[in-house]
């Protein structure tokens, strides 16, 4: 197989790929970068548990179904009379009459590929190839001209004429990225014809269009096509993407922020993310500064002036004035995918500028929305995170919701070992405290950690000796930060960069101690200091509420997550009183109210933003 150095599934061949522009654009952006996968594995914790349930699902999934409704609308292959035969059909946003069908074998190409990368299982790559070799099919199927979809022609030609239609190059993108993370974390090489075919059908497609049509067509979700578009020129070479990647600038989103205007009014917040994702890749591999100061300020004015304390975005899937975020507490708070991409966001930015206020927001997202959006019991996952008092998460189901944030979610829940660590020649950051395993070329560093029920982590050094700067993050919420060296007390300061730095050459048997002090503090809406949310460390605490017996949408009506009644009864918010903090004993309210962390709250109705 192939052998690939690549940063991570995110920012991907950033440094190995020479663009027209002086080669060394790419080492002038990129300060630090992630680990391959395969050098980082995930030790016993929430965290590999959370990847085992969703790798289950994942692989529980029939090839034959994902592929199913690709090869009935290509002609490559029929389910002959009335759907009676041997295929399981998906239902939900996979169904036949759904525009996005297709999303989903997208976001499960990228996830087996992670996955793969990191366990090397020859049933998760044989899967994956399955998958690669039918999409082949069909993509043969449907002429030279290098189209594949789920979906037929017709619906890019809706959206080219300004017609309804439910952004179709969104679920394009998905597919080539997969294609893409096929190639690099795998090794397919067919998957890179394909993502290439892809490519030159879209150039081909759009190149006589006008600048009036584009500028009409852009309007229309459609997710990160740029940033793969990107990604295939700085694999391929291909001016041809290049001319792709521009098509999808949207001047009127991106311009403002490369201005400096940073009012982002009621705009839907998971398509706006993804569109800056690609000046990401523009940054990266041409050192477009504008790109860069455009991601930039998406970030933070999403990250200080709009995000909830859990992380998470918007309320029904759009941004709102800060000044409003206390009236934004519904049922409907925080799309999975929104955070999802913000997260990809931050892990470019923090390449860029290794800082330890990125890796802040991305721990504080990371536990308090994504680590919750799976349902312990039955690996299902939430489309919303409500964060009204008497809500509760609710889930899909196995076989017939496939929404967006099912999609995500089979990513997110398999890459936990993506952002751990950083490093550069001379740097290894630590980012992020959860157990598991480095082999930096030889050098293993293990950490231990029982984070955030224990605020200790232990790293122990074993195998070749090293000389490389240890950063370690000090965190905005300790209220100290102790650090031991082989059991000698080491001065802990923090640096410009929000590290504490310490140099030697480490050697086998060299042991690293921190503990944090961690407390019970307050933080409130950004327009109401009444409204208060609990946190202990980075760890939102909510207030365990009623029981509910069955948290699942029901499939049988109609994007029942976004229109669902919570049914939320009175009693249940008069229980959820607040006496400040000094009456919280032992993580329970004066009422007798349990706190546990966010991410535990399943199966109940809950209480995170308090009334004081």
């Amino acid at each position: 197989m192939k052998k690939f150095f690549l940063f991570s599934l995110l920012v991907a061949s950033t440094l190995s790929i020479q663009a027209k522009t002086p080669a060394d654009n790419q080492q002038k952006a990129i300060k630090c970068q992630p680990f391959v996968l395969s050098q980082v594995h995930l030790l016993p914790s929430r965290f590999q548990e959370n990847m085992k349930r969703d790798s289950a699902w994942m692989m529980s999934i029939p090839v034959s179904s994902l592929l199913q409704s690709f090869r009935n609308t290509s002609g490559a292959w029929s389910n002959r009379e009335g759907g009676y035969m041997t295929v399981k059909k998906l239902g939900g946003w996979e169904s036949l009459d759904c525009d996005l069908r297709g999303h989903t074998t997208g976001h499960l190409l990228s996830a087996y590929a992670t996955l793969y990368a990191q366990t090397g299982s020859a049933a998760v790559k044989a899967k994956a190839d399955s998958i690669v070799n039918g999409l082949a099919e069909v993509q043969q199927a449907y002429g030279r001209d290098g189209y594949l979809s789920a979906f037929a022609e017709g619906l890019i030609d809706r959206n080219i004429q300004g017609k309804s239609v439910w952004a179709p190059f969104y679920t394009l993108h998905k597919i080539v990225q997969g294609m893409i993370d096929q190639y690099q974390l795998c090794g397919n090489e067919k998957a890179l014809e394909i993502a290439k075919g892809m490519g030159n059908w879209a150039y081909n497609k759009l190149k006589p269009l006008s600048e009036e049509t584009r500028k009409k067509m852009i309007r229309n979700e459609f997710g990160g096509f740029n940033e793969t578009m990107y990604e295939l020129y700085a694999l391929t070479k291909d001016e041809k993407y290049l001319w792709v990647a521009k098509y999808f600038y949207h001047n009127e989103k991106i311009d403002p922020l490369k201005n400096g205007n940073n009012d982002l009014g009621t705009n839907h917040a998971n398509t706006f993310v993804p569109k800056l994702l690609g000046e990401a890749r523009n940054y990266e591999i041409f050192g477009a500064k504008d790109s860069r100061k455009a991601a930039e300020l998406l970030f933070w004015t999403l990250v200080n002036d709009h995000a909830f304390v859990t992380g998470e975005l918007s309320d029904k899937e759009h941004l709102f004035k800060p000044t409003e975020q206390s009236k934004h507490l519904s049922g409907y708070d925080g799309e999975n995918c929104c955070t999802f991409n913000l997260m990809k966001l931050a892990d470019h930015l923090f390449s860029w500028n290794p800082n330890s206020k990125i890796a802040d927001y991305y721990e504080r997202a990371l536990y308090n929305h994504i680590l919750g959006q799976q349902d312990l019991e039955t690996s299902m996952v939430c489309y919303f995170t409500p964060l009204q008092t008497g809500a509760y998460r609710l889930y899909s189901t196995k076989e017939n919701s496939f929404w967006c944030c099912v999609g995500s979610g089979f990513e997110s829940h398999v890459k936990y070992a993506s952002s751990i660590y950083f490093h550069s020649a001379k740097d290894l950051y630590v980012n992020l405290f959860i157990p598991s395993k480095l082999d930096w070329e030889g050098t293993i560093f293990t950490q231990q950690t029982a984070f955030p029920q224990s605020s200790t982590t232990t790293f122990k050094v074993e195998g070749k000796q090293r000389n490389f700067t240890l950063r370690l993050r000090y965190p905005s919420w300790t209220t100290k930060m102790e650090v031991k060296v082989n059991g000698r007390k080491v001065k802990a300061v923090k640096g410009t960069d929000g590290y504490v730095a310490i140099s030697r050459l480490w050697k086998a048997g060299d042991q690293v101690e921190v503990n944090f002090g961690m407390k019970l503090r307050e933080e409130s809406t950004k327009d109401d200091a009444s409204k208060v949310a609990l946190v202990y460390g980075p760890i939102v605490m909510a207030g365990k509420l009623d029981a509910v017996e069955h948290p699942f949408c029901d499939p049988t009506k109609y994007n029942d997550y976004y229109t669902f009644d919570f049914k939320i009864p009175a009693a249940t918010v008069e229980k959820a009183k607040y006496d400040g903090l000094k009456n919280i004993k032992n993580f329970k309210t004066k009422q007798g109210i349990e706190l546990v962390p966010f991410y535990d709250a399943h199966h109940c109705r809950y209480v995170v933003y308090w009334q004081k």
